[in-house]
């Protein structure tokens, strides 16, 4: 068998990748976490996690982020930050690419997650930054005291128009069907909070601006095609996520949305790579169901570097 510099090497520093990276290191696997840009994943944007167990009352998805990184690190889980670009397969050994450097180890977990969805309307890539934003809870304290709109209808939406109204003097919640996908104590809330307007039918068509910022949005009614301008100098997007696998559409099997298609014990179509968390096809994507993932795909690794001993 080649010499390899790892047991393990896991790609994405989410919920998914850190789980992962206790069970690997924990079981005395050398383990690299490979991370493109700021541990925790996407729930580093999450103002209060409720759902996840031994929380009672929640807690802040840094807070719940840091202990998970200082849990894993505890057993010698060697941290790393750059891009992943590609996965060789050489057998019993796999190379990944890393910003250009080649990287050998005998099992890879991808756990890269997903990423919020862009609009695709005039005007969004130009004010990022300048007013259009993918993520309140980064964002909002830039917003004191000003109008705001977020677009989406699903929990997310639902959670940041809630921590928005903590900054803006107004969010509306831009939505293009009749209802809500949220979860009824989500809408309750809205429903409750006075700062909250629902515009139901209706789809941001343009940001409009200058050089200072975002000023307007450029609005469509869905039903009427009745067009009009709602001044603000914030829009939030918050319209579902995209999986973080593309650099993997020539190497692994995907589905027609980019998810990885993996069996149930997370395998992937290249033997040794398995996948873990929001990147996986799955139901569900909850921090709940990411570490479920991340403690079966360790697991199922250990057992395939069993099988070379």
């Amino acid at each position: 068998m080649s010499e390899t510099s790892y047991d393990v090497i896991i790609i994405g520093g989410g919920p998914a990748g850190l789980t992962a990276g206790l069970y690997t290191s924990r079981a005395k696997l050398r383990t690299l976490l490979v991370e493109r840009m700021l541990m925790g994943g996407q729930v580093m944007t999450t103002t209060k996690v409720e759902n996840y167990p031994g929380f009672p009352g929640g807690i802040d998805g840094p807070d719940l982020m840091v202990r998970f990184q200082e849990h894993c690190q505890e057993f010698g889980l060697e941290v790393s930050y750059g891009e992943a670009e590609n996965i060789l397969d050489k057998g019993e050994v796999k190379i990944v690419v890393v910003d250009g450097e080649e990287l050998s180890t005998r099992s890879v977990i991808v756990t890269t997650g997903a990423e919020p969805r862009k609009l695709g309307i005039p005007g969004e890539q130009e004010f990022v930054g300048r007013g259009v934003s993918y993520c309140a809870t980064c964002d909002g304290a830039f917003f004191r005291d000003v109008p705001v709109a977020i677009a989406g209808g699903g929990d997310t939406a639902a959670e940041e128009a809630l921590f928005l109204t903590r900054f803006a003097s107004k969010v509306t919640l831009i939505h293009r069907r009749d209802k809500l996908r949220a979860t009824p104590i989500l809408q309750e809330r809205l429903t409750a909070n006075a700062k909250i307007e629902v515009l139901w039918n209706t789809e941001v068509d343009r940001v409009e601006g200058d050089n200072s910022g975002a000023k307007a949005l450029e609005l469509r009614d869905t039903i009427t095609g009745k067009k009009r301008s709602l001044p603000v100098e914030g829009l939030f997007v918050a319209i579902g996520v995209t999986p973080k696998a593309h650099f993997l559409a020539e190497i692994l099997d995907l589905d027609p949305d980019g998810y990885i298609l993996t069996d149930p014990e997370c395998r992937t179509s290249m033997p040794g790579v398995f996948a873990a968390g929001d990147v996986r096809k799955k139901i569900l994507k909850q921090i709940a169901t990411a570490v479920g993932d991340g403690a079966v795909a360790a697991i199922m690794a250990e057992k395939y570097l069993e099988g070379f001993e």
